[in-house]
């Protein structure tokens, strides 16, 4: 059965003392620029155009929250490692990001997103070795898997598992996800379910 979310816009910020000042938990993602972060969050709340796609990478310059259920907030990241923006810009968006990630008290948990035809990126990888050294709660959603054939995304996903596996004793949660074909919709919000109410 489709899980039916309520889902709306609540506000866009430039620094982490601007987001929301309240208890509910913040369930983040986040990922290179044009993993397809956008058309995942549309996907997962069910509601069409709530976060802006575009095929410009890098356009989520701000970070967006969105009240899902009157009881948690669906948190879209701006995306890292765009490299056509100035390198002014390029360390205003890592700050921002470092600051929320490293820094906000409302993240409860952060999926990163990996574009799951692509062989393990040198960026992808430097992250999660950021939120492991830090202590950050995170798992990884494999993005675009309707565009290889299931033989190939397998052989992609066992090469991030064996890259990460060098550094990590444990594997985090892994999801695969399909924003065309809605793959992976239920997996992750009943995973976030279980996230918030373990609390």
């Amino acid at each position: 059965m489709a899980i039916t979310i309520k889902a709306k816009f609540k506000c866009s910020s430039e620094r982490i003392s601007q987001v929301p000042k309240d208890d509910l938990k913040d369930i983040a993602f986040i990922g290179r620029s044009n993993v397809g972060k956008s058309s995942l969050v549309n996907m997962l709340t069910g509601v069409k155009g709530l976060a802006k796609v575009s095929g410009t990478p890098g356009k989520t310059k701000l970070i967006n929250h969105f009240l899902i259920n009157d009881s948690w907030y669906l948190v879209d990241l701006p995306g890292y490692g765009y490299a056509r923006v100035s390198k002014t810009a390029r360390g205003e968006f890592s700050k921002l990001i470092t600051d929320y990630v490293l820094k906000c008290e409302k993240m409860h948990f952060l999926f990163v997103l990996v574009d799951s035809r692509l062989e393990p990126q040198n960026i992808d990888l430097r992250f999660l070795e950021l939120l492991g050294i830090n202590g950050i709660p995170f798992g990884i959603i494999f993005t675009k898997t309707d565009k290889l054939s299931q033989a190939q995304t397998n052989r992609n996903i066992k090469a991030y598992e064996q890259r990460l596996l060098e550094h990590w004793e444990e594997l985090p949660p892994m999801f695969r996800s399909s924003s065309e074909k809605g793959t992976g919709r239920e997996e992750i919000l009943n995973f976030i379910e279980g996230c918030l109410a373990n609390y």
